[in-house]
């Protein structure tokens, strides 16, 4: 099996110790992305930006994503999302979790995880 690491250069890759996505076992694994952003609407469009971004860089697309989960420091934000994440998805809705947590900087109003089919390799 080939492991495919995709970066986007955020400044918390190399802070961290981790990559953007991770192409592995069939999946497009795409790590807790924030946006930026005034308000939460505006950060949920930017980090769904960088995680179209990361699944086009591995062959794949929000069509192709089987999972996503949503962390947020308050729940009541999420709604105001929900055209944005109905527009992504469309006709292709994932299976979704919504989880209410601190982030890891208050400016941060979500934080979005994937995961997708990978392309078939050839």
């Amino acid at each position: 099996m080939t492991i495919k690491r995709i970066s986007s250069g955020g400044e918390f890759e190399a802070k961290v110790g981790y990559c953007r996505a991770v192409v592995a076992g069939g999946f497009v694994h795409v790590a807790g992305t924030v946006g930026q952003g005034e308000d939460v609407v505006a950060q949920c469009r930017s980090a769904l930006d960088t995680i179209g971004s990361a699944l086009e860089k591995a062959g794949a697309s929000f069509a192709d994503t089987v999972r996503v989960t949503y962390y947020l420091p308050d729940a009541a934000e999420f709604e105001p999302c929900w055209p944005v994440l109905a527009e992504t998805f469309g006709a292709n809705p994932p299976a979704a979790t919504m989880i209410e947590c601190n982030l890891i900087d208050p400016k941060f109003r979500i934080e979005i995880e994937v995961t997708a089919l990978a392309p078939a390799e050839s």
